[in-house]
């Protein structure tokens, strides 16, 4: 069992930058892929960022490359989403998630993702 929290979302202005962090508990955390969704009103959650359990791969969305970079913490149980260069179209709610990595391939496709934070809002201003 592994709980996600995420924090570090809050208001940003249009090309400015946020760092969202997500901890989680238990002592395999750097057994589990961990990704990043986000969810906008009235849209379905979408894959922003994943990353490997070893940390030597990552994905992106075409719509983050370039401007966001997952990275994680083993030591600390955390990963995190520094988002820069950020856009309006980039609020939503962001969520952490994991799976057991270990003996499998990153994936960005949530139904693969089987623990799930609360979510954190990120707002973009023009």
């Amino acid at each position: 069992q592994v709980q996600l929290v995420e924090s570090g979302g809050g208001l940003a202005q249009a090309g400015g930058s946020l760092r969202l962090s997500c901890a989680a508990s238990g002592r395999t955390f750097s057994s589990y892929n961990m990704g990043w969704f986000r969810q906008a009103p009235g849209k379905e959650r979408e894959f922003v960022a994943g990353i490997r359990y070893s940390g030597d791969s990552t994905l992106y969305a075409e719509s983050v490359k370039g401007r966001f970079t997952i990275s994680r913490d083993n030591a600390k149980n955390t990963v995190y989403l520094q988002s820069n260069s950020l856009k309006p179209e980039d609020t939503a709610v962001y969520y952490c998630s994991a799976y057991w990595g270990v003996g499998t391939v990153l994936s960005n496709h949530q139904s693969r993702y089987r623990y799930w934070g609360q979510g954190t809002q990120v707002t973009v201003s023009s």
